[in-house]
């Protein structure tokens, strides 16, 4: 993978912009029942804000969001996107190393024409982006109204989480051809909080509902619209109890994040260090017992829970970061120390409580198999694709004595039973080097609807009817950003017995949304009349598009387009392809079904030019942590469009056991 110095955190790029609402969404997510009035704060909260409307009376507006706000014991008081989501200013003093990115930033000035030309230089101020960053007036509202059907909090959670990874990579996307600034996050973040979409805005001590244990986050405004960790910047998040008749402020979060001399090695205590005194823009001095540090002491009095992230370095991202959910903690000890710098500081040892989930632990178990797979316990086979993929994928049993799966060959590609026909080659570029976004000359791009499918660390932005790689005749180099499911899997894999569900897949890695999964390898049926009976295949793959899961996948990416560019349903219905992983295949044939997946597949094209045969690549629709099953929707029974007659060797339907809220109940 590259070093996306694009999509990192830690870049040193430009602030939030002011968007415009995205008017065609109201806001979806209800407040979490059982809020804690002990808990509650008079000072402004995180609350729902409703998008602006002009024009449109009160029944209108009702009319156009849906259901009402939800009440809260107190009267709630609209906070101001400043407060909320804050631009950090250079004088501000983070508990965090986290506030990197606007080290070098210098205090805006008052000359319009500076103003100006910095609008000019994060290309955001012609006709184009105007247009572009107003709302996409044909979208369709029930689109909009998606991430509310469920009644899981779990799963709210993650379709919040979904919109903003897809908007945060559109604007990457758009930005890129224009050379704008690079901190999409904080975009994407601003117009999801200006709108109001935005999940448990209220501060709460204890779990954030929806929120679990082991779940990860590669920037700070995702823990923040989803309400485990609401500063954008500061280590410490806190409330007040005024309201109470008691003037304490109580910590309800932390980040350690390297920022400041923690020591996190251990996994059930975290010494953690207050915050203060090592601001880059001022001169250092001695922590202070105020704001985030007060907070914590109080809380060692009242031995209230808090919440705990924990940080790892990305394996993939040199500069990257990710944010590891590790439960809840008490704070049972503090003292005053001297820090490396000569001052004085404040720590805090804090002790997981017990009986709770592994969080960070999952990492540092997993990190060792991957230094050594022999470590690995209840392995039956340390590579069973035989040294065929980049990485070994290991077979594992930790349940019973099964030995393994029956025998099939392992491959990374499509076999097709009978050479293709009637088959024309690819438009292939002649890009010098690599393709660029914005080229108008690059023949992969126009292909793609005048994009480059990917990030540039590889990334799908979003999914289309068909994705066209560069091809072996194109003229770029193997290093070109349009070239990322032709090189193979780069992920540690483990094939595992499941048990009720036969053998399932996983990761030893975090994985990011939109990062490239494996492809679906077996032989490819490409008969338009099939009839064949025999032994049924339960390593079948039927292109049955999965229309409702790429339209919420989608949404985000949807919100900056023009009506033209929606994914239709017409648009994703010809798609004929079968294929059997039943004699050969690689680890995609253990992919289990679930209702509520974490995966999505995409077909790609880079060899062969007929539309019918694609590749078929599976890609993470959301952030995945190691040791998470990986599974995709097996869609409808039957056989696939276009294909006549009987479906060949057709499973029959079977209970569903993925135990999500919308399980369809069979597969």
């Amino acid at each position: 993978m590259k070093n996306p110095q694009d999509e990192s955190e830690n870049d040193d790029q430009g602030q939030p912009l002011d968007m415009k609402p995205l008017r065609s969404l109201a806001p979806m997510f209800l407040t979490p029942l059982g809020y804690d009035v002990t808990t509650q704060s008079t000072d402004p909260m995180l609350v729902f804000v409703t998008p602006f409307r002009p024009r449109a009376s009160p029944e209108q507006s009702a009319a156009s969001f849906g259901q009402p706000l939800p009440k809260s014991p107190i009267p709630l008081k609209a906070t101001p996107i400043s407060a909320a989501f804050p631009i950090p200013r250079p004088e501000y003093e983070s508990s965090d190393e986290d506030c990197k990115p606007f080290s070098d930033h210098k205090k805006p000035t008052s000359t319009s024409r500076k103003t100006t030309k910095r609008t000019q230089q994060v290309g955001y101020s012609d006709a184009a982006n105007i247009k572009r960053r107003s709302t996409k007036r044909g979208l369709n509202i029930e689109l909009a109204s998606c991430p509310s059907s469920s009644s899981d909090p779990k799963e709210s959670v993650e379709e919040i989480m979904m919109m903003f990874d897809s908007l945060r990579r559109r604007i990457l996307q758009l930005d890129e051809k224009e050379d704008a600034g690079r901190r999409a996050d904080l975009k994407a973040g601003t117009l999801m909080m200006q709108n109001g979409l935005r999940i448990n805005n209220l501060k709460t001590i204890g779990p954030v509902p929806g929120v679990e244990i082991g779940d990860i986050f590669f920037f700070r405004i995702e823990m923040c619209i989803v309400g485990l960790h609401a500063p954008a910047m500061a280590g410490i998040d806190y409330i007040s109890a005024k309201h109470v008749g008691n003037n304490d402020t109580l910590a309800v979060s932390i980040i350690s994040s390297g920022g400041y001399e923690n020591d996190d090695n251990d996994m059930d205590i975290l010494v953690y260090t207050g915050q203060g005194g090592n601001s880059r823009h001022k001169e250092k001095h001695d922590q202070k017992l105020e704001r985030g540090n007060l907070a914590l002491m109080n809380s060692m009095k009242r031995k209230n829970l808090i919440r705990v992230v924990r940080s790892a370095q990305d394996p993939f991202f040199n500069s990257g970061k990710i944010y590891i959910y590790d439960g809840l903690y008490r704070v049972e000890d503090s003292w005053m120390d001297k820090a490396k710098n000569g001052f004085s500081v404040f720590k805090y040892k804090l002790r997981r409580e017990l009986g709770q989930p592994d969080g960070i632990a999952v990492w540092k178990m997993t990190e060792k198999w991957k230094a050594n797979p022999a470590t690995r316990d209840k392995a039956i086979v340390l590579d069973l694709s035989s040294k065929v993929e980049n990485i070994p994928v290991c077979l594992v049993n930790d349940v019973d004595d099964e030995k393994g799966p029956s025998y099939f060959n392992y491959v990374t590609g499509v076999e097709y039973l009978r050479p293709l026909s009637k088959t024309k080659p690819l438009q292939s570029c002649k890009c010098p080097s690599v393709c660029l976004p914005g080229d108008p000359n690059c023949s992969c791009s126009q292909l793609n609807g005048g994009d480059l499918p990917y990030t540039s660390s590889g990334l799908l932005v979003k999914h289309i009817p068909m994705l066209y790689e560069c091809s072996s005749r194109c003229q770029c180099s193997q290093n070109c950003r349009n070239r990322i499911t032709q090189k193979g899997v780069y992920l540690n894999f483990e094939v595992f017995w499941t048990g009720d569900c036969g053998w399932g897949v996983r990761s030893w890695d975090p994985i990011r949304a939109g990062t490239f999964i494996c492809e679906y390898a077996g032989k490819v049926i490409d008969e338009t009349n099939l009839n064949m009976d025999g032994e049924e295949d339960e390593y079948t793959f039927c292109a049955s598009w999965p229309i409702d899961k790429v339209l919420r996948w989608n949404l985000g990416a949807e919100l900056l387009e023009d009506a033209s560019a929606n994914v239709t349903t017409e648009r994703l219905k010809r798609l004929p392809i079968v294929i059997s992983a039943k004699s050969s295949g690689n680890v995609a044939r253990f992919l289990n079904h679930s209702c509520s997946p974490n995966l999505i597949w995409q077909p790609v094209q880079y060899d062969h030019g007929d539309n019918s045969y694609p590749h078929i690549m599976f890609f993470a629709m959301k952030h995945i942590p190691p040791m998470t099953e990986l599974t995709y929707d097996y869609g409808t029974r039957g056989a696939p469009p276009g294909i006549k007659g009987k479906f060949p060797n057709a499973p029959k339907l079977k209970p569903c056991l993925c135990g999500s809220t919308n399980c369809r109940g069979s597969f």
